[in-house]
């Protein structure tokens, strides 16, 4: 699924109506009948519904909304701020119609002053304020009417935005004069920021309705941005052949592992083993010899020739992909041997964890990564990459889209959304995983991923995108079977493989 910007949905619709037998009052209409088949839904009309509606495009949408609402029966009062007497064409016609129905309970037209309403448990707030044409804070007294609804104790639906939110940055927007909606009706598609976790206390629930805008625009125009869904993802797999051999299946590097944590060893280890790769050699310290023959007896062993921490890089001629970072500790002969070893490698390589914090405390050092390096820090340590805190996701995310251009790698920005950044500037949202997968281990389980299927062949990109969606798609088999409180990394690892089965099938 393609996010657009702002502007781009203007021109979806802009191109929908000059490529359709339909005028903008019609769609108008379409989208409306939409919208009430949403809410009719989720609630009867024993609710007594207020409508608050602006003087564009989206307050004509909350208009014939509330129409077609009254019409079935519910108790609608309207409320049309038209400030400055200055409507959109489809919001005047809205407007003639509401007059002209007989089932609207009331209807108030502001222009100066407004004496709000009695919001209380009982009451269902349509929010069609402002929508995505939006581009600067709420303030006067539409802020103020954002905090009076805010306050109350009515269930609240906006209408493809909330109003106050803007499309795509919101870094500088004032939180307090953006609609918290308990549900968002999006038309058509996702909005950017819908993506990101600081704008989630205003969309609530999500629901995207089809309104039948134009599919040929949408299909030939490109985006920066896309939200990558289980079609895309079966499109890249590669088929298994009948006849292959392990050496067919590709030979990764796992460099992992310091005293106390042979566990990141052993998840990286498993993640990749059961991802698919024929062989998998981790290089771990001295004293994780035990612990890694008997919890991977599968893997080939590389001991490095310090008893608790990597110390010394090894060559890569032989293998066919790199990982290297998880549970490495930050010692600093690890810092140097980091280096060494990604300078060195031959072959595709994916940094984790601690290899990115050493990377963050020695920052110079990434001029010297391996060209189409794959990373992936969460949102703390991409910020240490950079240098300095982000001020919210939409910065966040810039940052890695900068880094990912400025080192020629992939960044995969680690979120409830994990966003991959590739050197063109484009970014790919994986649209799979739970909130039960906050917990120690999951990113290792990640990296392993990553790391089996670029031994297996895939490319940079590809292993990215199949990574992210596995890895998330297995989370949610898990949460189905042992709730998102109990779920730990290990049960990601156990549920690879019917997250595979499903994609093959």
């Amino acid at each position: 699924m393609k996010i657009f910007t702002g502007n781009q949905i203007r021109e979806l619709d802009k191109y929908t109506l000059e490529h359709e037998p339909i005028t903008a009052l019609n769609l108008m209409e379409r989208a409306a009948k939409t919208i009430v088949h949403a809410i009719r839904s989720e609630w009867d009309n024993r609710k007594q519904v207020v409508v608050f509606a602006g003087p564009g495009n989206n307050g004509g949408d909350a208009l014939a909304v509330a129409r077609l609402l009254a019409d079935e029966g519910y108790s609608v009062a309207v409320y049309l701020f038209n400030i400055h007497n200055r409507l959109s064409d489809e919001c005047a016609a809205n407007r003639q119609r509401i007059i002209e129905n007989k089932r609207v309970k009331s209807f108030t037209e502001i222009s100066v002053d407004f004496d709000p309403p009695v919001l209380d448990e009982n009451t269902l707030v349509i929010d069609g304020l402002f929508g995505s044409g939006l581009n600067k804070p709420l303030t006067g007294g539409f802020a103020s009417l954002v905090k009076y609804i805010n306050q109350s104790p009515a269930t609240v639906v906006s209408i493809d935005i909330p109003s106050g939110l803007m499309t795509e940055d919101n870094t500088y927007n004032v939180k307090a004069n953006i609609i918290k909606a308990d549900l968002t009706l999006t038309l058509q598609l996702k909005k950017l920021s819908m993506l990101f976790a600081d704008n989630q206390p205003f969309i609530g629930r999500l629901k995207v309705l089809d309104i039948r805008l134009s599919e040929e625009y949408v299909q030939k125009t490109d985006s920066q941005f896309q939200l990558i869904e289980e079609n895309d993802i079966r499109a890249l797999l590669k088929p298994r052949s009948d006849f292959a051999h392990k050496g067919d299946m590709g030979h990764a590097l796992i460099v992992a592992g310091s005293y106390g944590m042979a566990g990141a060893a052993v998840l990286t280890t498993r993640a990749c083993l059961r991802s698919g790769a024929g062989k998998v050699t981790v290089r771990t310290p001295r004293k994780h010899y035990d612990i890694m023959q008997t919890a991977v007896p599968e893997a080939i062993l590389s001991v490095d020739r310090e008893e608790t921490y990597f110390s010394e890089a090894i060559d890569t001629e032989d293998f066919d992909a790199l990982a290297i970072g998880p549970g490495l500790g930050s010692h600093e002969t690890t810092s140097i041997a980091l280096i060494s070893q990604l300078r060195r490698s031959s072959c595709p390589a994916i940094i984790d964890a601690d290899g990115l914090n050493i990377l963050g405390n020695h920052r110079t050092w990434m001029q010297q990564l391996p060209k189409g390096v794959i990373m992936t820090p969460h949102p703390k340590e991409l910020d240490r990459l950079t240098g300095n805190a982000s001020n919210g996701c939409y910065e966040q995310l810039s940052k890695a889209r900068e880094l990912a251009e400025r080192i020629n790698g992939y960044i995969i920005l680690k979120g409830h959304y994990s966003a991959l950044c590739i050197p063109d500037g484009h970014v790919f949202f994986n649209s799979t995983g739970n909130s039960g997968m906050a917990t120690a281990g999951s990113g290792d389980v990640l990296t392993g991923i990553i790391c089996a299927l670029l031994a297996r062949g895939y490319q940079r990109h590809e292993a990215c995108l199949i990574g992210m969606y596995l890895h998330g798609l297995a989370g949610d088999l898990a949460a189905r079977e042992v709730g998102k409180e109990s779920l730990i990394a290990s049960d990601i690892i156990k549920y690879l493989p019917q997250a595979f089965k499903r994609l093959n099938d």
